[in-house]
């Protein structure tokens, strides 16, 4: 019978590829940022959420702050360096204005996660409190990331497209959520169980959200089409 720590091992290796997926999923976006040359209405907020966030995870999933959490460094160590190459991208297509935004706000961030890492590092002594102190700052820092896509919502409903927000990435979200939940209640982490949580339900908004839109803009399209229909009928005498 498996045990309990393969089992962990099992769903945390699962929720690396769910999240590496996730992390990768917005190629095509950034293909077109390429391809035009220009950011057009596309937000850094999502990609500067996750840079943050994963910052983040990977202090708390350093040896010497939370042991045993190889898979929670290796998946936020993956999403770091993504979010790193869509910032780049940002930072080269956006106007002046923007850019310059972007480059205060990467800083800042950047600044935070070295004087965490230093104060919490030297300071703490405890891996245990090293970890109460990290793990409570990344539920901040996870609530950020995953209220993120809840800011497209505005953009979806404004231009009645879903491009800004496709439903796949919100479902794999939702299973993502699940996979870290189990891991998390496996060898129980209040910290990833109450982040996995936020993410199952922000993704759950999403979702329905995106199938909201898209059941209206159908009935839009198969009303006018009917009334198209209507006026092509001969007139009757």
């Amino acid at each position: 019978m498996i045990s309990k720590d393969d089992a962990r091992t099992i769903v945390g290796i699962l929720g690396n590829i769910i999240s590496v997926s996730l992390f990768l999923s917005p190629l095509p976006t950034f293909y077109k940022i390429w391809k035009k040359k220009a950011v057009e209405q596309y937000s850094a907020l999502p990609y500067l959420a996750t840079f943050f966030n994963c910052g983040l995870w990977i202090l708390y999933g350093l040896p010497m702050v939370k042991p045993n959490s190889t898979l929670v460094l290796t998946v936020n160590g993956a999403g770091f360096a993504i979010e790193i190459v869509y910032l780049s991208l940002f930072l080269i297509y956006s106007i002046p204005m923007k850019r310059l935004r972007l480059v205060a706000v990467v800083v800042a961030e950047c600044f935070f996660l070295a004087a965490l890492a230093l104060c919490v590092l030297l300071l703490v002594k405890k891996p245990k409190s090293r970890s109460d102190i990290i793990g409570s700052i990344c539920m901040a820092g996870n609530i950020m990331m995953y209220a993120a896509p809840l800011s497209i919502m505005k953009l979806v409903t404004t231009t009645k497209s879903v491009e800004f927000m496709p439903f796949f990435i919100s479902f794999f979200s939702f299973i993502n959520g699940l996979c870290w939940t189990t891991y998390a209640l496996l060898k129980f982490d209040a910290f990833i169980l109450v982040c996995a949580e936020f993410d199952r339900i922000s993704a759950g908004v999403c979702a329905a959200g995106v199938i909201r839109e898209l059941l209206q803009i159908d009935a839009e399209d198969f009303g006018a089409e009917e009334s198209a229909g209507r006026g092509c009928e001969p007139g009757q005498n």
